[in-house]
């Protein structure tokens, strides 16, 4: 699943391929809303809210279109005429203006509200860290309300704070020396982990390649996220994969059983 820094860079291409313009055209390719017909209708703009992406539409009412990437989806700006890059067939939503083609391709959320019940899809979430609102403390007082959960478990839950996803939660445990089943309570600092969760996705929000180790090549820039079997790059120990969580909700873990131990 996308990250939050990956979601963040689709709300800002979308953002720039739309907001201030005219829909010529919209096809929505989901049931519940096939009927529907946003065209006249003008893209006042579009946010992140964590993996959430939130179009605001103004008309006679004004709209949000809610999508989520989930694990295969993506939205893509062409210009009219422009070969789809995926079969048309799998494209959930389309959005067109005088010189722009918006295709929302696999997205694992389509839906539209009223723009005063976008609480009823984002509000749980806990603070944004690529929002203008984001706050470290509540973040660490969220994280902590569980204290005998893991680690790893608690960064992946959006409720506590919104963003990170298996990648990061991997590359976090490993750059903060914890292990990813260490109980939240037990973490040494979790401010400090809190603190370097912003940094990395705020610098890797304007990359096209994610790098925690601060190397940007690719094979290089990443400590243990799928490198199973693969040396530590600090110490040579085989960086071992495992699954860690509840039953049926088990997401890939990668360990270097000597630097986090």
């Amino acid at each position: 699943m996308p990250e939050g820094d990956t979601v963040w860079r689709a709300a800002q291409r979308l953002d720039r391929a739309l907001s201030g313009k005219v829909l010529t055209r919209t096809d929505v390719r989901v049931p519940a809303y096939a009927t529907w017909d946003l065209a006249g209708a003008t893209v006042a703009e579009t946010v992140s809210r964590g993996k959430h992406l939130l179009t605001r539409i103004d008309g006679e009412q004004p709209w949000t279109l809610h999508t989520h990437l989930k694990m295969e989806g993506g939205w893509r700006v062409l210009e009219h005429g422009q070969r789809w890059p995926r079969p048309g067939h799998t494209a959930r939503i389309v959005l067109e203006t005088a010189d722009t083609v918006a295709v929302g391709f696999q997205l694992g959320i389509v839906e539209i509200v009223a723009r005063d019940r976008e609480a009823d899809l984002v509000g749980h979430l806990g603070p944004d860290l690529l929002g203008p609102d984001w706050d470290a403390d509540e973040a660490v007082r969220r994280l902590r309300a569980q204290p005998e959960r893991t680690v790893k478990e608690a960064l992946l839950d959006q409720r506590a704070m919104a963003g990170v996803g298996n990648m990061y939660a991997n590359e976090l445990c490993f750059v903060c020396g914890v292990a990813p089943e260490t109980p939240v309570g037990r973490v040494p600092d979790l401010p400090r982990m809190v603190a370097r969760a912003h940094l990395l996705l705020d610098q890797n929000r304007h990359r096209a390649v994610q790098s925690t180790t601060g190397d940007l090549a690719r094979g290089r820039n990443l400590w243990v996220y799928r490198r199973g079997g693969d040396p530590c790059r600090r110490c040579g120990t085989p960086i071992r994969e495992s699954l860690l969580g509840d039953l049926g909700q088990e997401r890939v873990t990668f360990t270097c059983p000597a630097c986090q131990s």
